[in-house]
């Protein structure tokens, strides 16, 4: 089976049924070391969710990590924009933290198994690779995911850390962001709006609305490109080039500064055109067609593969931070697409860019179950006040009145 590698999600889950979208599935029936735990699970993600079975099984590793290891699995029994059509994936493998996990967060993630009964170290570390490539094919793109640490030939130059600021997600902190080397000059509290985070699951680079409408402007305005059909930048419409140009020439490369382990530094990651604006399958035999790799986001920041491709990235968990290098793999026609520079001074930004409320999961339901038996107790007090005969009741006046404003908490899936 493939399994799509997830950073922003925290179960691991395959395809337990036939589906029409996928090739192959995992029939528990066959398996003589599986055991169902009997819990029903649902996972949503931004798009699209599946609702299965938790179980465990044994797995070994074929590279590396020799031995058998127990660890929960789910099988996906139903679906809802989840398998695609033409998707080589048939399950998912969550490496976020266990505050993300379904149905809470008891469920052992696969990786924290792997710590625990491996005794290797509580780190891991990915390279995706696929800069310049269509983003639909037949081809494999390649990439490395090593567990239990780092391995150098897959990274040249220094690798730069940033603090991991709540480990529910790999949530990290933005300082600013350059277009063309031009500071946006927004908040830096914009960009973190409500969290940003680096998530290999999520394709593109998603930013904050705001962020988004200045950022294309920024672009729009930097490129040589004098109009530029708003469709391209919504994503609902492809740029198109004679197969013998390479439109990246015409436009900026993209900057994000993140703070170093020494808070008074920061360093910035920069991806160059060849990683934002993505060739799709050719149409007809003259022209390359390109989808715009940004896009908006109702609720977070997301670091997603579009950027990602560019690097090597390192999930330090045990010293809670994340870490970038460069990528050999980050080329495009001999040249590289990715850049590391720092350090500079965080003086001309806020000491903290992340909001102080953060609510994790967790909390949310907590405060959900403490309002609804809150509000349990208010009707049953106004049944019984109700019940009471007329005489014991008292008459309120207008002093009484308290005009209380409740808000209702919602839910923050990926």
């Amino acid at each position: 089976l493939n399994i799509l590698v997830d950073t922003g999600s925290s179960n691991f889950a395959v395809a337990g049924v036939p589906d029409p979208d996928v090739t192959s599935y995992f029939n528990t029936k066959l398996s003589s070391t599986y055991k169902s735990q009997g819990i029903d699970v649902t996972v949503k993600y931004s798009q699209g969710s599946w609702t299965g079975v938790l179980g465990t099984d044994v797995i070994t590793i074929p590279k590396g990590i020799y031995g058998s290891y127990t660890i929960n699995i789910a099988t996906i029994l139903e679906s809802e924009n989840f398998f695609l059509p033409g998707v080589k994936w048939h399950g998912i493998l969550g490496l976020a933290y266990d505050a993300l996990a379904k149905p809470s967060s008891s469920v052992e993630t696969f990786f924290d198994s792997l710590v625990r009964q491996a005794k290797i170290p509580n780190i891991f570390s990915l390279q995706m690779c696929g800069a310049g490539l269509p983003v639909s094919g037949s081809g494999t793109n390649g990439g490395s995911l090593v567990l239990g640490g780092i391995e150098p030939s897959l990274y040249k130059g220094d690798i730069w850390y940033t603090p991991i600021k709540e480990e529910w997600y790999y949530q990290v902190e933005i300082l600013k962001l350059e277009v063309g080397g031009q500071n946006l000059q927004l908040d830096c509290r914009e960009y973190n709006a409500d969290k940003a985070i680096v998530d290999s699951g999520t394709t593109l680079l998603r930013l904050p609305q705001k962020v988004f409408s200045v950022v294309v402007q920024a672009i729009a305005r930097t490129s040589l490109i004098q109009e530029f059909s708003s469709g391209f930048w919504t994503g609902s419409q492809l740029a198109c080039w004679d197969k013998t140009e390479r439109p990246w020439s015409l436009f900026p490369k993209l900057s994000i500064y993140l703070r170093d382990e020494n808070s008074s530094r920061s360093f910035r990651i920069s991806i160059l055109p060849q990683l934002y604006i993505q060739p799709i399958l050719g149409i007809g035999e003259n022209l390359q067609c390109y989808r715009f790799g940004i896009s908006s986001s109702t609720n977070a920041l997301v670091i997603g593969a579009t950027v990602m491709e560019g690097f090597y990235v390192i999930f330090d968990r045990a010293q809670r931070r994340v870490g970038f290098a460069v990528s050999p793999c980050a080329e495009v026609d001999g040249s590289p697409v990715s850049e590391i520079e720092g350090p500079f001074t965080t003086a001309d930004v806020a000491s903290n860019c992340v909001s102080s409320v953060s609510f994790h999961e967790p909390v949310l339901w907590i405060a959900s179950y403490a309002l609804m038996s809150l509000c349990a107790i208010i009707l049953l007090v106004l049944i019984i006040l109700l019940l009471i005969p007329p005489r014991c009741q008292h008459r309120y006046t207008d002093n009484d009145v308290v005009n209380d404003e409740s808000s209702l908490v919602r839910h923050r899936w990926k």
